[in-house]
């Protein structure tokens, strides 16, 4: 089998299952797990796939930028935007993430909601502008082009001075065993400490991002408090993202 046949071949099976392991293509495929390895190599190389221990899984569309993003899932976001709107009560101070779903949900907070909303996302906080009786706290920082939020130590300190109520969380990948992850690692590293410093997390996941896995893991699945889906989700991947303490609760 040509090596152009062989790696058809691999991402075929990992379309089918969600999961491909180095050892089990070697057997199916008559060859050795070095040579599986070397093809994992070259289709991550190519954004084909993303390689983790023993295999590979999917690669999220999730990685693309902003602009691209807008275009993926946009019923879905908008369904988790509108849960996830409600779920901010008066008084309270909440972390909102950048991305597509984070501003779906901000343009959907309702116009009497008193509250205070702290991003490191101009596009969010600019979405905010004209909202009558919500309050914007600026995280600034070095702007990330690519996700259009601010990372670096700058935003690390503001965050690590405030308690928040909740977290709501954008990722570009949820999967049962490497967890939470995303596509840069300084991006990782201010979503894991707006995790670490609310109450409570709060994941709104289109259907798109289950199952999948980016580069940069931000945390664990067992860190997440509540996991919003769809309708839309696939039934045997909310299954294997079942955990003790993790609510998952799927938006009308």
């Amino acid at each position: 089998m040509l090596t152009e046949q062989r790696q058809l071949a691999i991402l075929e099976d990992l379309q089918r299952s969600g999961r491909v392991l180095a050892r089990e293509q070697a057997e199916r495929l008559g060859v050795s797990e070095d040579t599986i390895r070397r093809d994992l190599r070259e289709l991550s190389s190519r954004g084909a796939l993303q390689r983790v221990h023993g295999g590979a899984l999917p690669v999220s569309p999730a990685l693309a930028n902003l602009a691209r993003r807008s275009d993926i899932a946009v019923d879905e976001k908008r369904q988790l935007g509108r849960h996830a709107a409600s779920l901010v009560a008066d008084g309270q101070l909440v972390f909102v993430d950048g991305g597509t779903s984070a501003l779906a949900m901000v343009m959907q907070l309702p116009a009497t909601l008193r509250a205070t909303v702290a991003t490191h996302s101009p596009v969010i906080a600019a979405a905010l502008i004209e909202h009558p009786t919500v309050e914007v706290l600026m995280l600034g920082g070095r702007l990330f082009k690519h996700s259009g939020v601010a990372v670096g130590a700058a935003v690390a300190e503001a965050v690590q001075a405030l308690r928040a109520d909740c977290f709501f969380l954008g990722v570009t990948g949820v999967e049962a065993q490497f967890g939470l992850s995303t596509g840069d690692a300084e991006e990782a590293r201010v979503k894991a400490l707006l995790m670490a410093s609310a109450a409570e997390t709060v994941l709104m996941a289109s259907s798109d991002k289950l199952g999948k896995v980016s580069p940069y893991r931000i945390a664990p699945l067992s860190a997440l408090s509540t996991l919003l889906v769809t309708p839309q989700a696939d039934a045997a991947q909310l299954q294997a993202l079942q955990r003790p303490g993790l609510e998952i609760v799927t938006v009308a």
